[in-house]
């Protein structure tokens, strides 16, 4: 049986083709994919700059979509005890742990030193159907659409993030991008009680989606935000990874304030922070790597309503338009797209 798929073959090169149809290990399932987002990961794979990505593979971390095989080893319960049946509609939390190093053995999965994931270092959901471990399959309630249920993924990053930085309540906010994970922060912050959050981006149509979601100020230009709050903010975040985005955002931190470095940068990229601000001022920086112990809280915020998926979610296409929806991406257009499949 053979299946449509993107396969990056290598770096810059990337085709949609027929390719095998998985099957299922015993403890795993076959999702028929519903929905698969593209995110700033998979921008990193195909261009080469992910130093765990493994050519040729198929992408596409961020998905959901409809149990239609199980293994046969597996017990059928799914996580928080949901049964995992044939049929089930679930999304799908995509980090591999090796549960044996010394991180995963004291409770940082996140930073397993035998670190893969479904869509990063072995094949995901860019394709009609893909195989993943029952543990790592979420049953969706019946309100949560396979698009919406592929916003998970990005959401329990957002959660992560959230959790790391640990603000308090009445602290003042500056996001640095509105892209996806931007937004996203954004919409958690105001649900967290943030006092004034800014939002800074190059893309006004982003912005006036941040003013949309909850914004108290947008700015086209970093120094434009420090001038309404010279004292700085209580908690800045980068979403861009842009190194010299990033130094100017560290400038914007309140004395006694966090800085969370949450885009992701190439691996190669530097940038120059003051030492000796960051000692005189109490700054703590922070880092936010992928997901930890947050699918289920982000399944819950999702289900809450918490998030405005109709805001995030525009744009949605057909396998075979891959290429088309990468460049929508690439040109920053919008702010969530999906491959949608077996429509």
């Amino acid at each position: 049986m053979y299946m449509r798929a993107v396969i990056v073959d290598a770096p810059e090169q990337v085709r949609v083709d027929n390719v095998a149809e998985p099957m299922p290990g015993p403890s795993e399932v076959l999702i028929r994919v519903g929905a698969s987002g593209i995110c700033g990961t998979d921008l990193h794979i195909i261009g080469g700059d992910s130093p765990l990505a493994r050519y040729p593979l198929i992408p596409g971390h961020e998905f959901a979509g409809e149990v239609v095989a199980v293994g046969s080893g597996l017990q059928s319960e799914g996580k928080a005890g949901v049964p995992i049946t044939v049929g089930s509609r679930v999304a799908v939390e995509p980090n591999l742990y090796c549960g044996q190093c010394e991180f995963c053995r004291t409770g940082h999965e996140n930073l397993c030193l035998n670190y893969a994931a479904i869509g990063v270092t072995i094949n995901g959901a860019f394709a009609q159907y893909v195989t993943v471990p029952a543990a790592k399959a979420y049953v969706l309630p019946e309100t949560l659409s396979f698009r919406e249920g592929a916003l998970i993924e990005p959401v329990s990053c957002a959660v992560h993030g959230m959790h790391s930085l640990n603000p308090r309540f009445g602290d003042t906010f500056l996001i640095v991008g509105a892209g996806t994970m931007g937004l996203l922060l954004l919409q958690l912050a105001v649900r967290g009680g943030a006092s004034r959050i800014a939002v800074v981006d190059v893309n006004t149509q982003r912005l006036a989606r941040a003013e949309q979601l909850g914004a108290t100020r947008v700015y086209t230009d970093i120094q434009h935000a420090l001038k309404d709050e010279p004292l700085g903010f209580n908690c800045v975040i980068d979403a861009t990874g842009v190194a010299p985005v990033i130094e100017q955002a560290f400038m914007t931190v309140k004395r006694g304030g966090k800085f969370m470095i949450f885009g992701v940068a190439s691996h190669e990229a530097r940038v120059s922070l003051s030492p000796f601000r960051i000692y005189n001022d109490e700054i703590t920086i922070v880092g936010s790597m992928a997901v930890l112990f947050s699918f289920q809280a982000a399944l819950d915020v999702m289900s809450a309503g918490v998030i405005d998926t109709q805001a995030m979610l525009t744009t949605a296409l057909p396998l075979d338009d891959f290429p088309k929806a990468l460049d929508m991406v690439r040109r920053g257009e919008g702010v969530k797209t999906q491959i949608v499949l077996n429509a």
